[in-house]
């Protein structure tokens, strides 16, 4: 914490921007680069305590991810199961709020504590605090004003683990057992798992999030989907209705109904074979061909079904377009 505060300091006497690395899983930085100072805290450690009838888990900002999930499954704790496999540092869970097949960091988070960036001061923030919504917190709207120094998450000893997802339900197949396996088997089967000879490995996750829309623009899109035998039944178009009245919307679904297939090339970058949200790299191109195909693809589903998507990596260096007023 010592080194961060020097850091923050001493970008500040340079008039330097500074920016917080995790693991640089969903990041992409721009060809120039980036004018500033990268910090990357890499304190690791994970520690359990009993709380009543819960346990509570505090992790190091700088713990990878999947580490603390596998020590937390092989305690038999349940609430974060279904985010095995995804790639990163703890300290970059709550900022994205990340989220997996049901789960999301918000559903466990008790607290996170901070660094204070105008301050310099450590603070602990709530997870009522934390201002967390579908991929996206305070610390992700408001990305100069703390840095993430541990996180406290709440599990619970012998739980069910969340099955929100049809592929997870079939997984379980009447089973009352999900087997961290069977969560990392089906991340692998969208290349979501790094391994060295995937043809798919280059990616920074899933590049769009789900849109959320009102009621009237959902039903709008099955009555298109219908008109236009994109489905036979309603139920065909994956939507999960959220307690204030809005739709979430499949992005990886509209992707592919809007014609863009998976293994689509464009030169150097393509659309991952196994899942159509995933943008590739397939060597010897620059980030401005990759944004040129998400910006197409962005665009297509736009000029198709009348919703835009938003990306989710983080830009550094490199500013996302905008959409155009036809679209």
């Amino acid at each position: 914490m010592k080194d961060a505060v020097w850091a923050l300091r001493w970008a500040a006497d340079h008039d330097l921007p500074v920016f917080v690395l995790g693991g640089g899983s969903n990041l992409l930085v721009g060809d120039a680069g980036f004018p500033g100072l990268v910090v990357q805290l890499t304190a690791r450690g994970t520690e359990f305590r009993s709380d009543g009838d819960r346990v509570v888990l505090e992790a190091q900002a700088g713990q990878p991810w999947d580490d603390a999930v596998a020590a937390a499954v092989a305690r038999d704790l349940a609430g974060i199961e279904c985010l095995s496999g995804i790639p990163g540092t703890v300290g970059a869970t709550p900022i994205q709020n990340v989220g997996a097949y049901g789960q999301e960091v918000a559903d466990t988070l008790r607290s996170a504590r901070v660094l204070d960036r105008r301050t310099l001061q450590v603070r602990e923030l709530a997870a009522a605090e934390c201002g967390f919504s579908y991929r996206n917190s305070i610390f992700k709207r408001e990305p100069g004003a703390a840095i993430v120094l541990s996180a406290s998450f709440v599990l619970r000893p012998g739980g069910q683990p969340a099955i929100a997802y049809r592929e997870l339900a079939d997984a379980l197949a009447g089973r009352a057992r999900l087997s961290l396996s069977e969560v990392l088997d089906l991340r692998r089967k969208k290349s979501m798992v790094y391994a060295a000879n995937d043809p798919n490995r280059r990616s920074a996750g899933s590049f769009f999030t789900n849109p959320i829309v009102d009621a009237d623009q959902a039903a709008k899109l099955v009555e298109q989907a219908l008109g236009e035998n994109l489905v036979q039944a309603p139920d065909e178009v994956p939507q999960y209705r959220l307690p204030d009245g809005r739709v979430k919307l499949a992005a990886g679904w509209l992707v592919e109904r809007a014609g863009i297939a998976r293994g689509l090339r464009m030169g150097s970058v393509g659309v991952s074979s196994r899942h159509a949200l995933a943008l590739v790299h397939h060597g010897g191109g620059c980030t401005a061909d990759l944004i040129r195909l998400a910006v197409h693809v962005r665009d297509t589903v736009a000029l198709r079904f009348g919703i835009t998507l938003a990306p989710e990596p983080v830009f550094l260096g490199v500013t996302w377009p905008a959409s155009q007023p036809n679209d």
